[in-house]
């Protein structure tokens, strides 16, 4: 299994929220910084804003917020896990965002405009451009003089450095032009060039570009901001999904409190269309339980007696008593929120790449740009077109595509994948999809239901069925083995079971007993024959058909010969074969894996299109089963459910529990499922391939845009209005693409 970065080696773990960050070299920046202290292993992400520290002793929690404010950035430590989350704070930020980038729109579009269209230049048209510029370039570009400051007290440069210097310069040029050159003569004039083609120095002003590059770089900012906060919307819908209050019952008085003070083994009242308040078992009543926004599965769940129900299904049906298991931090929901949450920190290989990339550009931006004022003032072409070219270069090498183009994917994807049941760990998950070809399947409760079922009475000659049945499950309701249990549920529509008397389990065969007067007798064909009951030829042919076909025939007779045999088996689940015929058309090769003997193993096989199958393997043998398929050239994917899988789980190159399984199964794989489908191992590797691509598509689009653009850029191809514009759609584009995830169906 691919292990993500070794995060959890330190002894604490704590995740800090980061403000202040305006591009991936900030975030570049913060990591450094926090790796270098002692003990500390740090990943911050600048998409979700969020730093994960790992960190032994003496480093505190103190120190590691007070290194991140030394860097010249705000962070806070998480509230506590009873603390309701509100979204007030970013919401106030991005309304702010928004006025500022208002206020600066109405005041540069005419500024363009007169710029852009030389017929308008009335007489003193520069001197209105100045006056509708200069607010944008103080009020509009505040944010990025004020970071690009704090910066350069710590010696550092990011992207507010850039566009802080660029929209400086062009402004401060164009006030030296007008008011000490030739720029502020009455009358003057001057064409806009898409390039940098302009006229003499002194009669040059470049407002239009100073203005222009501050509102598209705010408007980049602000689709940005609010592009990631849709991007997030799908785990704030998660943490906001449970029950705010509920009514528990106290001496059998219900009783209105916070969900926060519920307590594990507390009974409490769920009315229809209430949310379940937390995990719990089902103690008196039944009812249709609509799990959608937990599981996606679409279809309501009849829940009854001694059933599990999961904190933040919606009750559909009739009044449920519910005794509480798991509360607060360790229900379901939290869970799922947690690895969520998990995987959106992560940060793919490349993106690691592209963090380093981040971290060293600004710098060498700033020295390309100088490079190009000096090439272009060494060629003679003059200072207007080396200043323009170099304020050019100056705006359009931001790296902010590169430091969104992952973690906006995997907000999207992460979070969509929560509202269709499928969690992912991390981003080397999605790397890992990609390569598997090989799924090993786990028959028992992931292929199959885990459940015994009476799949078939078959009564002898001059028989009847119901009466044969109502006695044999009359016998098995005095027994707790699976095969009893399958047949008294098989054997709901007979009506009323009669009372049993002198109850004998035989080890190994059967059970016997007295029902309706009669010494009845239930089990292997063996049994019958040595209390003397005959066994019809037409019978035995039954109980040996149904065993060829892996299924488990017994046999129940009285007075003196066998009435009837029953077929018991593990029922395939109804979605099983179309998930098979799936996992191949993704290119995969599926193998049955099963503790079963191999008759059973086969039929199951053949049931749902599997062709290669591994039987009667012990627990701890099936992680050497997928150590063998690995030391064949496969890559393999595991999926499971039990204790029994969690070995194998971890051993495959990508795991994949059923969220039904146990907790050892979940934390042991790669991709939780938690619907309770084989379909749903289908949506989960097409959602992380395709969220993967995704990745590679922004990383493509960002490393492109600037390998493309800077050479235009220092060549005098670009104005840097147009520079600014690129700059800020580059941005706009990563993080659009990555929104075309949430537009991911599931095919179940």
């Amino acid at each position: 299994m691919t292990t993500s970065r070794p995060l959890s080696t330190a002894t604490n773990q704590i995740e800090l929220s980061i403000g202040g960050m305006t591009c991936a070299s900030c975030a570049a920046r913060i990591e450094k910084k926090l790796n270098r202290l002692d003990g500390v292993q740090a990943s911050v992400n600048y998409a979700t804003e969020k730093a994960t520290v790992s960190y032994d002793a003496p480093v505190t929690p103190d120190d590691l917020i007070a290194t991140v404010e030394k860097t010249g950035y705000r962070a806070t430590l998480p509230a506590p896990a009873n603390t309701p989350a509100t979204s007030d704070e970013p919401a106030d930020e991005l309304r702010s965002l928004r006025t500022r980038l208002w206020v600066c729109v109405g005041l540069t579009v005419p500024v363009i405009a007169l710029a852009m269209v030389p017929s308008w230049q009335f007489t003193y048209w520069q001197w209105l451009s100045l006056v509708l510029a200069a607010p944008v370039v103080v009020y509009g570009g505040l944010p990025f003089h004020r970071a690009a400051l704090v910066n350069l007290r710590h010696g550092a440069a990011t992207m507010d450095t850039l566009v802080s210097v660029g929209t400086l310069a062009a402004f401060g040029w164009s006030v030296w032009a007008l008011f000490l050159g030739t720029a502020g003569t009455p009358g003057m004039t001057h064409p806009f060039s898409f390039d940098i083609g302009r006229t003499d120095g002194a009669g040059n002003i470049y407002l239009e570009a100073a203005a222009g590059v501050t509102a598209f770089i705010l408007a980049g900012r602000y689709f940005e901001a609010r592009s990631k906060r849709t991007a997030g919307a799908a785990l704030r819908a998660l943490l906001e999904l449970g029950a705010k209050d509920v009514s528990v019952l106290r001496d059998g008085v219900e009783t209105r409190i916070p969900v926060e003070q519920l307590a594990v083994g507390d009974r409490f009242v769920v009315r229809p269309g209430e949310k379940i308040a937390t995990d719990g078992k089902v103690d008196e009543g039944s009812s249709a339980v609509d799990a959608s926004l937990v599981t996606g599965e679409s279809v309501p769940v009849e829940v009854g007696v001694g059933d599990a129900v999961v904190g933040g299904c919606v009750n559909a049906g009739g009044r449920l008593v519910v005794t509480a298991t798991r509360v607060g931090a360790d229900t379901q929901l939290a869970q799922m929120a947690r690895l969520v949450e998990r995987a959106q920190s992560g940060k793919a290989a490349a993106q690691r790449l592209a963090d380093r990339i981040s971290g060293i550009f600004v710098p060498i931006v700033l020295l390309l740009a100088a490079g190009t004022l000096g090439w272009w003032l060494g060629s003679g072409a003059g200072p207007t077109p080396a200043f323009t070219a170099a304020v050019a270069v100056l705006i359009i090498a931001c790296p902010c595509a590169l430091g969104l183009a992952t973690p906006t994917a995997l907000l999207v994807g992460t979070g969509r994948g929560a509202q269709l049941g499928v969690l992912i760990k991390g981003p080397e998950t999605l790397e890992s999809t990609k390569r598997v070809d090989t799924v090993v399947l786990d028959k028992t409760g992931t292929v199959t239901t885990g459940r015994m079922t009476l799949l078939e009475v078959t009564p002898g000659a001059g028989e009847q069925r119901d009466e044969v049945l109502r006695r044999a499950a009359a016998l098995e309701s005095g027994s707790e083995h699976p095969v009893a249990r399958a047949v008294v549920a098989g054997a709901v529509e007979v009506g009323e079971l009669p009372p049993v008397t002198g109850f004998v389990n035989v080890a190994g065969l059967g059970v016997t007993g007295t029902v309706d007067g009669r010494e009845v007798l239930l089990g292997r064909p063996r049994l019958l024959r040595e209390r003397g009951l005959v066994v019809p030829d037409d019978l035995a042919r039954a109980a040996t058909d149904a065993e060829a076909a892996g299924r488990t025939a017994v046999l129940v007779g009285w007075e003196g010969r066998a009435r009837a045999v029953l077929a018991v088996a593990d029922q395939v689940k109804p979605t099983s074969p179309e998930a098979v015929r799936r996992l191949r058309a993704l290119g995969l090769t599926p193998v049955l894996l099963t503790g079963d003997n191999a008759t059973v193993a086969a039929a199951v096989a053949a049931e749902v299109g599997v062709d290669e199958v591994i039987a009667e393997v012990l627990p701890a043998e099936k992680v050497d089963v997928v150590a063998r398929l690995q030391a064949e050239g496969r890559v393999v994917a595991m999926v499971g459910d039990g204790v029994n899988d969690a070995a194998a789980l971890a051993q495959a190159d990508l795991g994949l529990a059923m969220g039904t399984g146990t907790d050892a199964a979940i934390e042991a794989s790669d991709l939780t499922l938690v619907r309770d489908d084989l379909l749903a191992a289908v949506d989960a590797i097409r959602l992380a391939r395709r969220t993967l691509g995704t990745i590679k598509g922004n990383l493509f689009w960002a490393f492109a845009y600037n390998v493309a653009a800077l050479p235009l850029a220092a060549a005098g191809l670009l104005n840097p209005m147009i520079a600014g514009a690129a700059m800020a759609f580059s941005s706009v584009f990563v993080v659009a693409n990555s929104l075309r995830l949430r537009r991911f169906r599931a095919v179940s």
